[in-house]
């Protein structure tokens, strides 16, 4: 536990053998090898639905008027309670599409002691971060500019590490290279596609084979530099579907991550966006989903097959 939560926990009774009450919090148990948590704050966030509503200028939120200029940033203070779930203080985090640093801001905000690692192509996507660490006097990360297929299948300082927690939110396939819609719309002031580069490693930029198989290797590198028993993460969203095409793209990339040796698929949280606005698609003609939900999927490094 960190300092100061060792702190609150000395000061108060411990319950059976390895309970202790933590002020304010509830009980935490001793034997508890995978967070900080305590019992109640573990159940709650093992709900398979995860509702936010943070606003734009929200605390958990932070620095979006600089992280928008990416397709898909994700608030720092989602990504900072996954952390806090799947990592102890002095953890090492990885994230292979770090974006405008959602991971690395994340880290910073969950305190501890822990620190985290971002890869990324595009350069003006770290000048954001940057400027949302110096605005908000948040503790700057390691960001590194480069292509993680290639970073993570070579011997470097990033590759020689063991990391805690792996955590990416790939680009779709080629899906913000599309026209925008509702929300996207509203956020950037313009309908205009927004892909995440230009570059060709870009996975953002390759149809959905390319892209599966791509994510795949880029994942199977990313897990052999995960502690065993620890866990890596993945958001997507699905296509709309279109005719015969059922379009679940979580549900290819859960089957394409679990061939994988050594890594499996442990389940998932819907996370609900309730600052998502909703806008009347299909009418008044056809049945048209409002997507404003994401896919967390869930998978851990398992040694030699193990079933924990």
């Amino acid at each position: 536990m960190s300092t100061e939560e060792g702190k609150k926990v000395s000061r108060k009774k411990e319950i059976g053998k390895n309970g202790v009450v933590v002020e304010g919090r509830g009980v935490y148990d001793r034997r508890n090898k995978l967070n900080e948590l305590t019992g109640e704050e573990w159940v709650y966030f093992t709900n398979s639905v995860w509702i936010t509503g943070y606003s734009p200028t929200a605390t958990e939120n932070v620095g979006l008027k600089y992280r928008k200029i990416h397709p898909s940033p994700k608030p720092p203070g989602l990504i900072r309670d996954i952390i806090k779930f799947f990592t102890k203080s002095d953890a090492l985090i990885l994230d292979p599409f770090v974006g405008v640093g959602g991971t690395l801001l994340g880290a910073a905000m969950a305190g501890g002691g822990r620190t985290a690692i971002g890869i990324d192509l595009e350069e003006k996507y770290m000048q954001a971060y940057n400027k949302v660490c110096e605005t908000e006097n948040l503790k700057k990360m390691q960001y590194v500019i480069g292509d993680s297929k290639k970073i993570m299948g070579e011997k470097n300082s990033i590759t020689e590490k063991k990391y805690d927690l792996i955590i990416a939110d790939p680009p779709y396939s080629d899906m913000m290279s599309k026209t925008r819609t509702g929300q996207r719309v509203k956020l950037y002031d313009s309908p205009g596609a927004t892909p995440y580069s230009d570059k060709e490693a870009d996975l953002g930029n390759m149809n959905e084979e390319r892209f599966l198989a791509s994510l795949r290797e880029i994942i199977e590198d990313s897990a052999r530099l995960l502690k065993n028993e620890k866990y890596l993460i993945i958001f997507c969203k699905d296509f709309q579907p279109k005719g015969k095409q059922t379009n679940l793209l979580h549900c290819k990339i859960i089957n394409e991550l679990n061939k994988i040796d050594g890594l499996e698929y442990k389940g998932m949280r819907i996370w609900h966006d309730q600052a998502m606005s909703l806008y009347p698609f299909g009418y008044p003609y056809a049945f048209v989903m409002n997507q404003i939900h994401q896919y967390i999927l869930i998978f851990r490094k398992v040694q030699n097959g193990g079933k924990k």
